[in-house]
């Protein structure tokens, strides 16, 4: 059978074949990256049906979609909310890679890899070992609601600053094989340059430019991805790679006003072209020797180990073992920039093709096990949890727990997010400074997030660190000498329990406690109210202070009233989305 080989011909195998891979892939909730290699695998030259023999007519198609991808990352990256994030986000972020790199360099040499005259694969692997994926933390915390949760935020701040050590390897690599001190200083000198003078540009240069064009939405984008090949080949042309001007050139945009626009126009162009891309990338993988395989799935429990190094850092910054072992949880895989290292390095001869095929093969099983353990970091974090206890180490909540035992506070809040936070602006600003205070003075909030623990501190609110998920929590916190008992987190966020059954706790150690619960979705209101809630808060229809006056008149003398007359209105409001 003889296949075209031509260009469009090629392009056309690729995405066909992607396509109905990606289909299987996605329906088991795998990453997508992972259909693309076993797609490359099996229609390419080495293992597979051999559909494609001239890799070389997609491989510069491939190279587009490795910069538009890179020049996406960077678009993404904003330093200034890097720079909001605190000593946890910076503090962690600038030891976990050095610190990774360090423990791989020691593993993998045991293992029998080593540096020799031009070839660097011990230095590879530790290298591409350090760094976690974006793509595939984002998109599953993203489902899962967590991004913007405390360990949510430290994960996604962590990854960005590894984009940035990216940076510094991709500024570094050209250099590799002279590896006196001249050449590389210099090598980071021209990325420095590189930086300094793309962001100077990107400043007194380009606003200029996109507010001309900005009436005409398609020469935004035309503008963006001009600005992105130019410190591409501006970057070619002083000896440093095109991926890392297409990078610098993202970042240097990411605070744009018009950020937004040119990300959601440009992933479709990139989605396709990155998909060419890791599709050739699998036309690359031989069939790897057992040796690489054994040093494959080693890298892989390695990986997942190493990234308990983020744990004394934030722990030591008094953060509490569940906000320490939960990003080393979501950190525990392989990036895509890692399989675009060993791409380039590949390229330039300076590591053979069997290590590329490792980062590919490390990628993938580290994927493919990281997807469980996000999407069960909690019970996992839990077991950790016992396990760092045993050891000696104390959570935060150790001596909450005991001073909570003698709170015998009326109003208690099961979990705090913004929703809570409103409603408590509304009771520090209603009625007069006297009536607010005192009716502030009667609240207790349960929740093991201590940033937000912290400022209701500042504010004189008492508060305990715990997982509302544990009956033991609310037991140790005081909740039998609760009146009033809100549950104020939906059941699409709460993670180990639900609203009902808090709701049945608090009717267990306080069976005369008022219990109110919160949802989104209109029929779960209802059928919280059929098994027994008092009122039900669905932010979507009550405003923060409609909520707060609820509740205050709901402790004062019941929410019989009101409970009938939200049953009511609820069971004949007939949304299309209810």
């Amino acid at each position: 059978m003889n296949v075209p080989t031509d260009l469009l011909s090629s392009i056309g195998i690729c995405v066909g074949f992607a396509a109905l891979i990606a289909a299987v892939t996605w329906r088991f909730r795998q990453p997508l990256i992972i259909a693309y290699l076993a797609t490359g695998v099996i229609i390419g030259p080495n293992i597979g049906l051999r559909f494609i023999t001239n890799q070389e007519s997609i491989s510069t198609v491939a190279e587009i979609g490795l910069i538009l991808l890179l020049f996406v990352i960077g678009l993404e990256i904003d330093l200034r909310k890097m720079a909001s994030g605190g000593a946890a986000v910076l503090l962690t972020g600038a030891l976990q890679v050095p610190i990774c790199v360090a423990l791989g360099l020691a593993f993998f040499y045991l293992f029998g890899v080593q540096n020799a005259p031009h070839n660097y694969e011990l230095l590879y692997l530790a290298a591409c070992m350090s760094l976690s994926s974006t793509l595939v933390v984002v998109k599953i915390l993203n489902d899962k609601f967590e991004l913007d949760t405390l360990p949510g935020r430290i994960t996604l701040g962590v990854l960005v600053i590894q984009d940035l050590w990216a940076v510094g390897m991709l500024a570094v690599q050209p250099n590799l094989l002279n590896p006196n001190l001249v050449p590389l200083l210099g090598s980071l000198w021209r990325g420095a340059l590189l930086v300094v003078g793309g962001f100077a540009v990107a400043k007194y240069v380009l606003p200029h430019m996109f507010r001309m064009v900005a009436k005409a939405p398609e020469l935004v984008l035309v503008s963006a991805l001009a600005w992105c090949f130019f410190l591409a080949g501006a970057a070619s042309l002083i000896g440093l790679s095109r991926e890392m001007g297409a990078l610098i050139a993202g970042v240097s945009l990411s605070t744009f006003p018009y950020n937004i626009d040119v990300v959601a126009k440009a992933v479709s162009i990139r989605d396709f072209f990155v998909t060419l891309f890791f599709v050739a990338l699998g036309m690359q993988i031989q069939i790897p020797s057992l040796n690489a395989l054994e040093i494959a799935l080693a890298a892989s429990v390695f990986v997942i180990v190493s990234r308990l190094v983020v744990v004394p850092i934030l722990y030591a910054l008094r953060l509490g073992l569940r906000t320490s072992i939960i990003p080393a949880i979501n950190l525990a895989q392989v990036s895509e920039f890692s399989i675009v290292i060993a791409s380039l390095g590949v390229t330039l001869g300076q590591i053979r093709q069997d290590v590329l095929t490792i980062v590919i093969v490390t990628f993938a099983v580290t994927s493919v096990v990281s997807t469980y353990m996000i999407n069960f970091s909690h019970p996992i974090q839990r077991l950790l949890t016992s396990v760092f206890k045993t050891l000696g180490l104390k959570d935060l909540g150790a001596a909450s727990a005991e001073d909570a035992e003698v709170l015998h506070q009326p109003v208690i809040f099961l979990g705090f997010f913004r929703d809570t936070s409103s409603i408590l602006y509304e009771f520090e600003h209603e009625g007069t400074a006297e009536e607010s205070r005192a009716f502030v003075e009667k609240i207790l909030v349960i929740d093991f997030n201590p940033a937000v623990l912290g400022e209701l501190r500042k504010k004189n609110i008492k508060c305990v660190y715990g997982d509302i998920a544990h009956s033991d929590t609310l037991r140790h916190a005081g909740v039998e000498h609760a009146k009033l008992v809100v549950s104020s987190i939906t059941d699409d966020v709460l993670r180990g329990t639900s609203n009902l059954r808090l709701m049945h706790i608090a009717n267990m150690h306080a069976p005369n406690a008022r219990v109110v619960l919160t949802t989104e979705h209109i029929p779960q209101a209802l059928h919280f109210y059929e098994e027994g809630a008092d009122f039900v808060f669905i932010p979507r229809l009550y405003s923060a202070a409609a909520c707060a006056r609820i509740l205050r008149k709901g402790l004062a003398g019941g929410f019989e009233e009101i409970r009938s007359q939200a049953i009511d209105h609820l069971s004949h409001r007939q949304e299309v989305l209810a």
